[in-house]
């Protein structure tokens, strides 16, 4: 699955584990229609292990833990139902570690549906995937939302009620044995190792790892870098121009490259491809220009126009690509870019500069992301392949979603 792609549940019971090189604490909120919890009942984790309709199962460190959900036993009052993750050591963060969540029959165990969050970094906690209920028929959406003030941050968000340990009293002159952690509620986490009485604050995140958007003006991405399309809080849904440019590194050299776009449903399965053979896929949503034959003159080479807000819910990722037909390499390629404009406005809004080049025919330039919460992301990919034509990028592209 992709971030923010659905899939119908085929099983009444499922069980959702989240598997990591490092131990994951894993845990389950129950949510009303408000995306709140009804009480700190409804937080299930190791320390409270049951609620209505979800259990949950620890993996002792051998395996991953596990929620599972009977989607027949939960209250009619709730409508879904959210799996956590965390690092089992204090204060890890999940950079450099990637998490899978898989979902599956509880009673067969087949697989149903597999998630891995991309691109994680200074977060402490996660919320990977909900299983939740749409018009009588039961889905898990995949999500991949971090925080960075762990499971606590999730809790809170969540209405669960974190209670803050009574202060110290002071401490006496004689040196005294290490202070014990304080408490916390049952109901709210895992307890967490005492700190250092004087224990310096947390470092600030690092530049690029909270989440960009569009309200300072125009983002420059570099490469695997990702913008929310959200402006003034609002997602961006309005039509957009995704302008692809080059030139010939050499004077005088003709360079003929193809700009296309490829869409994908939630199992990063294939859906159509718009390039110059087809200028036209997902009922009229994404229109592409027409090809360029040369590179030659200033702007935009190609432009793929792309209607967010009426990509149909079955197309959750599409990938932007630029293939050399002719067999000329990208080293023979000079400046190319990718930037999405406002087709209204004609405001360039994100710009993505290719700096490097290899002996290639192909690259992935960008990918547009639809989140669970209905905004788009777009990251910067810059990948290069083997690949002449838009039918030998779409193996590539699906591994990049």
């Amino acid at each position: 699955m992709t971030p923010g792609s659905n899939v119908p549940l085929s099983a009444a019971r499922i069980t959702v584990d989240v598997a990591a090189p490092v131990r994951l604490d894993v845990s389950g909120l129950l949510l009303t229609g408000d995306g709140k919890v009804r009480s700190d009942d409804d937080f299930i984790f190791y320390n409270q292990p049951s609620g209505p309709g979800v259990a949950y199962r620890s993996g002792g460190g051998t395996a991953p833990d596990a929620i599972t959900v009977d989607t027949a036993a939960v209250p009619p009052d709730i409508e879904k139902i959210v799996v956590t993750a965390s690092p089992d050591a204090a204060g890890q963060t999940f950079q450099g570690i990637e998490p899978t969540a898989t979902v599956r029959d509880a009673d067969g165990g087949a697989v149903l549906a597999t998630f891995t969050p991309p691109q994680l970094g200074t977060e402490t906690a996660l919320v990977v995937v909900e299983v939740y209920r749409r018009g009588g028929q039961w889905k898990v959406r995949a999500v991949g939302q971090g925080y960075a003030n762990g499971l606590a941050g999730i809790a809170t968000d969540f209405g669960v009620t974190v209670e803050e340990p009574a202060a110290a009293p002071a401490a006496p002159p004689q040196p005294a044995a290490p202070p014990v952690a304080p408490p916390v509620a049952a109901s709210v986490a895992p307890p967490m190792p005492a700190a250092p009485p004087a224990a310096p604050p947390a470092p600030a995140p690092a530049p690029g790892a909270g989440k960009i958007n569009l309200d300072k003006g125009r983002v420059s991405l570099q490469k695997n870098q990702t913008v929310s399309l959200v402006k003034g809080g609002r997602p961006l849904l309005s039509q957009v121009r995704m302008g692809l440019g080059w030139e010939p590194a050499f004077r005088g050299a003709d360079i003929d490259l193809d700009a296309s776009v490829i869409a994908y449903g939630p199992q990063r399965n294939h859906i159509d491809s718009c390039y110059f053979g087809k200028l036209t896929i997902l009922k009229g949503a994404v229109k592409h220009s027409g090809d360029n034959l040369t590179g030659e003159g200033a702007g935009d080479d190609e432009v793929i126009v792309v209607d967010l807000g009426r990509i149909p819910p079955e197309a959750t990722g599409l990938v932007f690509t630029v293939n050399s037909f002719s067999g000329q390499k990208f080293t023979d390629v000079a400046k190319a870019y990718c930037r999405l404009v406002d087709a209204a406005t004609d405001e360039e809004l994100v710009r993505f500069d290719l700096t490097q080049a290899e002996p290639q025919t192909g690259v992935l330039m960008a990918k547009l992301i639809r989140q669970f919460s209905g905004e788009w992301e777009m990251t910067a990919i810059g990948d290069f392949v083997k690949a002449r034509t838009v039918r030998n990028m779409v193996d590539p592209a699906a591994k990049a979603l």
